[in-house]
């Protein structure tokens, strides 16, 4: 093999992924822009990416409850007594949640699922936003320009893969190589002491997450997962003569092997950086997440999605240990693609939402004695939203859907964006009710950057699309 190789030089990226590494800057332009965020990066932000894997059905997370709004909710999800998918109204057993925006819209109230008291809640203490009907868009579009194809769509709508891609990219499956967290990872790395710990995924290898130069660093748990074996005795060996340190790690004269000994030196470095941070100041004050009550049973449960942000908030707290300014996090919990089983399925997928912001939220109000949710911003996406018509018994793909964004610096209890007319056959409804988003997610990942600290330039460098734009920042940060 020649050691300059494509081959090579992909395994090296993988290596660097696992490494929680970096490669070499890849251009003289964004090394000066790094340099130029870093500058101004003196205090501690994070952004956290929550992920509703499958496409959550957002006609019942957000849903208006006017009553001309409501009845033809009602006419259309009360598909059967069996089959049912509308939610019971306000003040009904059991019934949708009521919010109450900052800012009202004439003849129109607004409620939650059931599921979701903690995020009345917090949206209700100013901690929580909506943002209505965004969506993976190249550019604005009006429902005769997506008919006609006479405006740039994005490709392949209402498939997994490749909507889940350019929710988190801008790009499809094939053509995605660097996700917009990875991104934002780039310009910010050189303003931490480490930049190894930039970007981090507690779900597995995220796209989200991968830079053009930063590696996304992967934790599995509590804390950050060893190489086990590498001291005390090994195959009847005595301790003192393991060779698998050396064997994984040691110097190499072949330059394949030297790379990869490397590569997995630094590994055990970072592990052991981390490990210290999390396990020392960063777990003082992260208390263990109390059980979940699933909606359907009654009974109390681990909840894998806060424990997920517990891990988050032990890396927090070992920010100054780390050296760390900026970070950016990945979580994500599935489950979400409800063709069936709806009712059932995503009132306990959402309640394991709510509980789980909830508890994060509590988490940053006294992280070490520090109120650090003004520092943390928290939101949520998903592959799409669904149709507003029924299957019978579940909802099918869609397009724009619902979200939140939770923090101290979140302009909460206000609902942004154009939130649509209920029904079907309205100007945004492009088939079964599945919605024409008004809002695209650069829009969206824009005003977070901007809350970040990157400049108008280097926001555009981030998000291909937001030049397509008039608005680029859309108020819901402070």
């Amino acid at each position: 093999m020649h050691f300059d190789s494509p081959s090579r030089r992909r395994f090296i990226g993988k290596m660097l992924t696992l490494a929680g590494g970096s490669s070499v800057p890849f251009t003289l332009n964004l090394a000066a822009m790094s340099s130029a965020a870093a500058a101004g990066a003196t205090d501690y932000k994070a952004i956290v990416c929550l992920f509703l894997a499958g496409g959550n059905d957002h006609f019942n997370t957000v849903l208006a409850t006017d009553s001309t709004s409501w009845k033809e909710y009602r006419r259309i999800r009360s598909t059967s007594d069996s089959g049912s998918i509308a939610l019971p109204a306000v003040g009904a057993v059991g019934g949708v949640l009521p919010i109450v925006p900052s800012a009202p819209q004439a003849g129109r109230s607004f409620a939650l699922h059931p599921s979701l008291r903690p995020l009345q809640q917090l949206f209700d203490a100013g901690r929580v936003a909506v943002l209505a009907n965004v969506g993976t868009l190249v550019q604005p579009m009006t429902l005769a320009q997506y008919k006609a194809g006479s405006v740039a769509a994005p490709p392949r709508l209402f498939s997994h893969n490749d909507q889940q891609a350019m929710w988190q990219s801008s790009q499809i499956e094939q053509a995605a190589g660097a996700g917009w967290g990875g991104r934002l990872g780039d310009l910010m790395a050189s303003s931490n002491g480490n930049a190894a710990f930039t970007c981090i995924s507690n779900a597995g290898n995220a796209l989200f997450l991968s830079g053009r130069t930063v590696r996304q660093y992967q934790l599995s748990g509590a804390t950050a997962a060893p190489i086990n074996h590498l001291s005390g005795a090994l195959f009847g060996t005595p301790a003192s003569a393991n060779p698998l340190r050396q064997i994984v790690a040691g110097d190499f004269s072949d330059p394949f092997q030297k790379e990869h000994a490397a590569v997995t030196a630094r590994a055990l470095n970072s592990q052991a950086a981390l490990s210290g941070a999390m396990l020392g100041a960063g777990a003082a004050g992260v208390p263990d997440p109390l059980p979940y009550i699933n909606p359907n049973t009654g009974i109390a449960a681990a909840n894998p999605l806060a424990l997920q942000l517990q891990t988050v908030a032990r890396v927090i707290g070992g920010r100054n240990a780390l050296g760390i300014k900026r970070q950016v996090f990945y979580v994500s919990l599935g489950g979400f693609d409800s063709h069936d089983f709806q009712q059932r399925n995503q009132a306990d997928q959402l309640a394991k939402v709510a509980h789980a912001m909830a508890y994060f939220d509590g988490a940053m109000a006294a992280l070490q004695g520090t109120d650090m949710r003004k520092q943390v911003t928290l939101f949520t996406a998903s592959d799409f939203g669904r149709t507003f018509t029924s299957n019978g018994d579940g909802t099918d793909h869609g397009w724009g859907s619902h979200h939140f964004i939770m923090g101290g610096a979140v302009k909460g209890k206000n609902i942004y964006g154009s939130m649509p007319v209920t029904g079907l056959g309205h100007d945004l409804d492009v088939g079964s009710g599945s919605l024409l988003p008004t809002t695209s997610v650069d829009q969206y990942g824009a005003t977070l950057a901007s809350w970040f600290g990157l400049s108008a330039t280097q926001i555009a460098d981030v998000f291909p699309n937001i030049g397509n734009f008039s608005t680029r920042n859309l108020g819901f940060m402070g």
